[in-house]
């Protein structure tokens, strides 16, 4: 079974940084894209940011700027880099991926991590 392992959230100053990190365990054949969702109290969940298996990346208006993913293949791991936080990026922060699991497979499969809180204070 394939498992999203997340890591990095916490509380900051509004202004401050934080990077999270997201590895992934188990057999994958290969990664189509991997990326980062956010959920706040009382709203969606949108996306933050996306990473492609062609270094193809996007980002929500909101946090463009200010963020950076960035993946590193061979640990099969991708990172966040969140920089001038704002109280409005509080959220639990979920990895996200969409992996094949074998060659035969006929379908990916879509993957979530566990979530990490994120709190920005003014």
């Amino acid at each position: 079974q394939v498992q999203l392992v997340e890591s990095g959230g916490g509380l900051v100053q509004a202004g401050g940084s934080l990077r999270l990190s997201c590895a992934t365990s188990g057999s994958i054949f290969y990664t189509i894209t991997m990326g980062w969702y956010r959920q706040a109290p009382g709203k969606q969940r949108e996306l933050v940011a996306r990473v492609t298996s062609g270094d193809s990346s996007n980002y929500a208006d909101s946090v463009k700027g200010r963020f950076t993913i960035e993946k590193n293949n061979a640990k099969n791991t991708v990172y966040l880099q969140m920089n001038n936080l704002k109280p409005e990026d509080t959220a639990v922060y979920y990895c996200h991926a969409i992996i094949r699991r074998t060659a035969c497979a006929p379908t990916p499969s879509e993957y979530w991590g566990q979530g990490t809180q994120v709190t920005v204070s003014s």
